[in-house]
């Protein structure tokens, strides 16, 4: 009496100890994309802008005590409100690391007029005098 027995065994790797399914890994994450600095501090400038509008707190000092920085950084920060809108625009959409840094800009916002601004910011002063 020749009998014949034949076994098959799941050797897929999709199983752990215990006969249980393993769970299916996530696909890796891909790294969040990083914010320019810039935009950081010009997002930080508005929001510190509107703290001292609503009376969250009472004026740049104490923004400067609670950031544990010192006011003649908080100034050169909230500078950066100084800029034409559309500039700041920009400031807060940029995608490149490489977007101008706050000391970079401080030649711009020293300007009072937009226009210059503008100018200045894309390398285009006017003429000494102009303004």
């Amino acid at each position: 009496m020749n009998r014949e027995i034949e076994i098959t065994i799941d050797m897929s790797m999709g199983r752990r100890r215990g006969g249980r399914p393993k769970k299916a890994s996530p696909p890796p994450a891909k790294e969040p994309e990083r914010i320019p600095r810039i935009s950081r501090l010009m997002a930080l400038a508005i929001k510190f802008q509107d703290m001292v509008d609503s009376g969250e707190v009472r004026d740049y000092a104490d923004l400067a005590r609670l950031g544990f920085v010192t006011r003649a950084r908080l100034t050169q920060l909230m500078n950066l409100s100084l800029l034409a809108p559309d500039i700041q625009m920009r400031l807060l959409e940029a995608k490149s690391t490489t977007m101008s840094s706050e000391r970079h800009l401080r030649p711009v916002i020293r300007h009072a007029e937009w226009w210059v601004q503008r100018a200045a910011f894309t390398g285009r002063l006017p003429a000494a005098g102009a303004h």
